[in-house]
């Protein structure tokens, strides 16, 4: 792989690499093995170039299913398949690695710990976080991004019900039971529907302390409604079944402040010890170093062609690039768009070796859908046919088992979500990382220190012991 030098400051050794056979042949360097960039490098395999991709996780994540690792539905390995091996046939070299940008006036990528040459460079380096410049807010706030986000989601998730069990303060019980989702487009629809299912059955009867029923799933949006990019009646649809599921909708809120003890709408303070974000995106850092003018989100505003204007050896794609459709719409950023641009930058890559003009991109709106809890979705299919309920649950499902990687993952998904959908349970409720301090909300901690042994009830506070909570799972 020639062209990879590493700075001498990080302790590498400033030189090319081992020549190679296919030394002569131009070379194709990828930016994120997300769904753009992972389909590229697909589409690459006859291209007759050198590809090398670069990411800093050592894996694919179908991002769409990401929310169902956060509630303990699936786990990782069902939603994540490592690059080298999905690319291996591919001829595609893949490196570990952290860009910091690029340097487009020297055809080189910027690495934290080095740099690499390219004659094309197809960027798919995809979207953060984004606080509207409350950076603050995320010390205290979870947002859904990456396998990491999902596992600490899931870990607060179930570690509140476990504090709460032994709290014997109601307003820290309460505080503890109450989970704020700031943020209603699909993502934070589908974590409430999520959260209220954990608690309304998966967890029933879970506890002898307190009744996980009891949990407040509250879901805020600034807008006048939930799922606003949907159309009027699909969103008053998906507000009728999250509050039939028991979650609490305040659309036309916003959010002042979040902090430790909870969060602030105005003058409204709402004590809630897990926040999680699903408010806002913007692109990767990695677009500033492009030297373009970019949009309030971030986004590379591309040609047509899916280039950078004036650069015609970068493609951008995915959630990266702000693509105008012909009606002056901008193309959504899902996963279907982010393939099908993967795919088209290639073509139009192509055409370039081969001396052809490029074409400009159309997106074939396949469909978008957001599920609300078990056997419940709406969705918009090929931008006309409206749906809800089991039978846009059913194309949900349809859609996102086609497009998982590997008949592992298929089957895999499949059977969770069988056992889940017939069952109420969640597969998946394990909590990882450090052992937990679970007398950090001023809970009395366990006799004989940290790590006794000694963590059944008679550990916990004599406040808490006798509040059995009645079984009602029988109830309606």
């Amino acid at each position: 792989m020639e062209g990879f030098a590493l700075n001498p400051e990080h302790g590498g050794v400033t030189s090319p690499l081992v020549n190679t056979t296919r030394e002569n042949l131009p070379h194709v360097v990828i930016l994120g093995g997300g769904f753009g960039g992972l389909y590229a490098a697909r589409y690459l395999r006859k291209a007759g170039v050198r590809v090398t991709m670069v990411d800093r996780h050592n894996h694919h994540l179908f991002q769409p299913l990401l929310y169902q690792v956060a509630t303990a539905t699936l786990s990782p390995s069902d939603i994540a398949a490592p690059l080298r091996a999905m690319l291996g046939r591919n001829h595609v070299q893949v490196l570990l690695a952290e860009v910091t940008g690029v340097d487009t006036a020297r055809k080189r990528v910027l690495l934290a710990d080095g740099e690499l040459t390219y004659d094309f460079l197809i960027v798919a380096t995809g979207a953060t976080h984004s606080y509207f410049g409350n950076e603050a807010w995320s010390r205290h706030s979870m947002g859904l991004k990456t396998v990491e986000d999902a596992l600490e989601i899931r870990r607060r998730v179930l570690l509140a019900f476990e504090q709460a069990e032994r709290e014997p303060d109601p307003e820290r019980r309460r505080a503890l039971l109450t989970f704020a989702i700031i943020g209603a487009g699909p993502t934070g629809v589908e974590l409430a529907g999520a959260l209220a299912e954990i608690s309304r059955n998966s967890l029933s009867g879970d506890f002898q302390n307190i009744d996980p029923r009891d949990a407040r799933v509250i879901l805020i949006e600034g807008m006048d409604r939930v799922l606003p990019t949907y159309p009027e009646n699909l969103s008053g649809e998906a507000r009728r079944v999250l509050e039939k599921l028991g979650v609490e909708v305040r659309t036309g809120t916003r959010v002042t402040n979040i902090d430790t003890a909870g969060v602030d709408m105005g003058p409204e303070h709402l004590a809630a010890r897990t926040v999680l974000w699903a408010a806002g995106v913007e692109a990767s850092p990695v677009a500033r170093s492009l030297g373009v003018t970019l949009d309030r989100a971030g986004r590379v505003p591309v040609t047509p062609e899916l280039t950078v204007p004036g650069h015609p050896d970068i493609f951008v794609v995915g959630d990266l690039a702000l693509v105008k459709q012909d009606d002056g719409s901008a193309v959504p950023g899902v996963a279907p768009a982010a393939m099908q641009e993967g795919k088209h930058a290639v073509l139009n890559l192509r055409r370039q070796l081969a001396g052809q003009p490029m074409q400009p991109f159309r997106y074939w709106d396949r469909g978008t859908y957001a599920v609300i809890g078990r056997g419940h979705a709406v969705g918009v299919a090929f931008r006309r046919v409206k749906q809800s309920g089991f039978v846009a649950w059913l194309a949900w499902l349809f859609i996102h088992i086609t497009f998982l990687i590997g008949f592992r993952s298929k089957l895999a998904v499949l059977l969770n979500w069988a056992y889940s959908y017939l069952t109420f349970g969640r597969s998946a409720r394990i909590i990882t990382g450090p052992a937990p301090r679970l007398d950090e909300r001023g809970v009395p901690p366990l006799p004989g220190g940290e790590g006794s042994a000694l963590v059944g009830r008679e550990a916990v506070a004599p406040a808490v012991l006798g509040r059995r909570v009645p079984d009602r799972r029988g109830e309606g």
